[in-house]
């Protein structure tokens, strides 16, 4: 039984990833795992996907492009305010003003970048590199 879809989804994309498989198939669908697709298709890390129904519900098929290093989910989901991103920033990503996390907010799931420009706290969700 699955206990948390985003963590299964950017597993599966990461291990897609490191064999080196062109596509793959991301089942269960939610809308937060379609925000982090779109976020990620935007910033360049994933290629187009789209969404398909067969006759057990829907599922995802998604283009990798080869350009991830790392992803994953961030367990436990943890708070952060306004100006505590910097901390979160050395712990998941690699260098400064690489990769993005993933912040759930009031105004949807954003990067860590737009959440600092609109001035947002929220929780933190996933990270990618």
């Amino acid at each position: 039984m699955l206990n948390d879809p985003l963590a299964n989804a950017m597993s599966k994309i990461m291990n897609s990833e490191r064999i080196g498989k062109e596509s793959c198939s991301i089942k269960p669908v939610s809308r937060i795992i379609k925000d982090v697709l779109d976020i990620m298709r935007d910033e360049k890390y994933l290629g187009e996907y789209k969404e398909v129904e067969d006759g057990r519900g829907k599922y995802i098929e998604l283009q990798l492009i080869g350009k991830i290093n790392k992803c994953g989910a961030i367990k436990p989901r943890y708070p952060v305010k306004k100006d505590g991103y910097k901390k979160f920033e050395k712990r998941y990503l690699p260098a400064e003003n690489f990769g993005i996390i993933f912040v759930s907010t009031t105004k949807g799931i954003l990067t860590q970048y737009e959440a600092k420009k609109q001035n947002l706290g929220g929780a933190l969700i996933a990270y990618c590199y």
